[in-house]
């Protein structure tokens, strides 16, 4: 991975993305959870508002958490029986929603993931749910946080559908589509489906939006990546964006023409972390999570067999292995992160620095730190 450039605050990054999409067609981001995904989109679709009259200016539609807010449960709490999920007849994103027939556009999509149904009451500004089970519909059912999940990421399929069509006013003055995260609560097969669901409408369409894809699900990174990298055309950029804990800047460093793998990107922040001393208790889940994925790609069935020791007295990293145990299963949060101990300092480098080498990487993302200078005379 390529050094990256270094921004000041998002609003310069967001610039920065701009400039470069009048080169590129998409841009795909991989960020860890807590580095400012979410506001970084904002600031995106901020700049494009700036300007205007009356606040009518705009030029991105977006989806991230903002997005998914504008959809809300009423379960009603009195009757317990007609339970529906709630729009926000404010927002213009719900713009054509009778006239364009939302309903139609969407259902084709969300069948491509579900087993359930649903109508648009357009009076009411509320969506029911029904599922058949046995032959017999049930009607105003709740689904799972999942299934609600697809179906707002189908309905902004739906719209972003619409936004490609020169044919439709309503979203005419969509420039850019901004895409954060909209898979935070699915699992691995569906994922993957939604990845390549997604690369496929963007690579089909012949239109002339520009779109940026944050992530912080390496799977779902790399799908898109490969899937909108397939055909060589220079017009994808993928790049893994990371935060200054010192002053809080922000660095974007391009993943190179090949495929990115995210455990790479990984080790070399363990690395810089542990040679710096800059280390938390949350690193210790980083550093199972790529040993796991190590040993399963090695055909081992534990990450203890990916732990070489030198120590006589545990030749089998037992010790190792339990520490990483321990020490992985704790609350540890990005946002207010804990500093490691002294003792587990040692341990998490030994660790770490046998693991480099045991199995070789490139050699200038690991460089060896500099040899402290001896006293005064010698060599």
């Amino acid at each position: 991975m390529k050094p990256g450039k270094t921004f000041a605050n998002l609003t310069a990054l967001a610039t920065h993305l701009r400039a470069e999409l009048e080169n590129k067609k998409t841009i795909v981001l991989y960020a860890y959870n807590g580095t400012g995904k979410t506001r970084l989109s904002m600031a995106f679709k901020d700049i494009g508002k700036q300007g205007g009259a009356n606040g009518e200016a705009r030029d991105t539609l977006y989806f991230n958490a903002f997005t998914e807010d504008l959809f809300h449960w009423d379960n009603d709490l009195e009757g317990d029986s007609d339970r529906k999920l709630t729009l926000n007849a404010d927002s213009r994103f719900f713009a054509g929603l009778a006239e364009l027939e939302m309903d139609n556009r969407i259902r084709p999509l969300l069948q491509r993931y579900a087993d359930f149904d649903f109508r648009i009451d357009t009076q009411e500004w509320a969506v029911r749910f029904s599922r058949t089970v046995n032959g017999e519909v049930i009607d105003n059912i709740k689904v799972s946080r999942g299934e609600e999940n697809l179906f707002v990421w189908c309905f902004f399929l739906a719209v972003m559908r619409l936004a490609m069509d020169p044919e439709i006013e309503a979203y005419r003055w969509v420039k850019y589509v901004y895409i954060d995260d909209p898979i935070s609560s699915l699992d691995e097969h569906n994922a993957v489906s939604v990845g390549n669901h997604l690369a496929q409408l963007l690579s089909k369409a012949d239109n002339t939006l520009r779109v940026v894809i944050s992530s912080h699900h390496p799977l779902f990174f790399n799908v898109m990546h490969n899937e909108l990298d397939a055909r060589k055309s220079k017009k994808v950029s993928a790049h893994f964006l990371s935060r200054s804990k010192t002053d809080g800047s922000y660095n974007l460093a391009y993943t190179g023409a090949t495929p990115f793998f995210h455990h790479v990107a990984v080790l070399t922040d363990l690395y810089q972390a542990a040679h710096s001393g800059e280390l938390y208790t949350y690193h210790f889940n980083m550093l199972r999570s790529v040993l796991e994925k190590s040993a399963s790609f090695h055909g081992f069935s534990k990450f203890s067999a990916c732990i070489p020791t030198d120590d006589a007295d545990d030749p089998e990293g037992v010790l190792y292995a339990r520490l990483i145990n321990i020490l992985s299963h704790g609350d540890y949060s990005l946002f207010e992160p804990v500093p490691m101990g002294d003792e587990n300092k040692e341990h998490f480098k030994t660790i770490l620095d046998g693991f480099l080498n045991r199995y070789p990487f490139n050699p200038d993302l690991f460089p060896q730190p500099a040899p402290a200078a001896g006293p005064a005379g010698t060599p």
